[in-house]
């Protein structure tokens, strides 16, 4: 992973580079502008809409969500214009809760069981991805930037695991063989679905730039994953999970 990040600052720095910003302007026009931004991803993996089946959730923390990019943009109009992007993402959280009756699939000891789980979940869910958005914009004045549009990303590295603990699990039907799950290593049950995992993401991005001096600005945008992150084949989740994150950041124009 630290190979594939360098790779991409190496980019950044090419990109930052006097010859190389010549060879970008002369092919998109005198007009066109570059921008670096970085950010910080707060959001997460879920549903849309809380299922019935989880209860509570009893703690939620993000995990060092990092966002790097450069966005080209070419002027339409005096208002409009279209922008290509190149994104690196870290898409992570950590999440504890409560449920009842939730379909899983987990691993206690050697055993590989399946069933319905009453108790606790914990989950650690971790995407670094590399995503292009082609988005329109609309320069609202000289410092106000709107940008509306799709995005594709691929995930290079993905990460879904964690454990159920302190209640007991259901075999195979909500009232088959009852399974009593603790809270030691020994005693809960494990999983890992980083393999049903999709390594393509489609979504929708909608952003704000504010400029406030000399090409340094702040910004803002939601990046609203329209597909799950599982797999169709995979339906130990009952519910599609998607990728929902804001991301917070700040942003260099030339």
């Amino acid at each position: 992973m630290k190979t594939k990040i360098s790779i991409f600052l190496l980019f950044i720095a090419f990109a930052i580079n006097a010859d190389a910003q010549n060879r970008f302007f002369g092919f998109f026009g005198e007009d066109s502008s570059i921008d670096f931004r970085i950010g910080y991803n707060i959001g997460g993996t879920m549903p849309l809409g809380m299922p019935a089946s989880i209860r509570q959730l009893n703690s939620y923390n993000p995990q060092g969500n990092l966002q790097m990019g450069v966005d080209a943009e070419r002027p339409i109009s005096d208002h409009w214009g279209l922008t290509i992007g190149l994104r690196l993402d870290r898409k992570g959280m950590k999440t504890d809760a409560r449920v009842k009756g939730y379909h899983m699939n987990m691993v206690k000891g050697d055993e590989a069981i399946e069933g319905y789980f009453t108790g606790n979940v914990e989950t650690s869910t971790a995407m670094w991805s590399v995503g292009i958005p082609v988005q329109a914009t609309y320069w609202v004045n000289n410092n106000f930037k709107l940008r509306f549009g799709p995005y594709v990303a691929i995930n290079i590295d993905k990460n879904f695991s964690g454990y159920a603990y302190d209640g007991y699990l259901r075999k195979k039907t909500p009232t088959g063989e009852r399974i009593e799950l603790g809270s030691t290593p020994e005693e809960r049950g494990e999983y890992d679905f980083c393999d049903d995992m999709r390594r393509m993401q489609l979504g929708l991005n909608l952003g704000v730039d504010y400029y406030l001096y000399r090409g340094w600005g702040v910004s803002a945008e939601l990046q609203w994953g329209l597909t799950g992150v599982f797999k169709n084949s995979f339906d130990t989740i009952e519910q599609t999970m998607y990728p929902i994150y804001g991301t917070i950041g700040i942003i260099k124009g030339f």
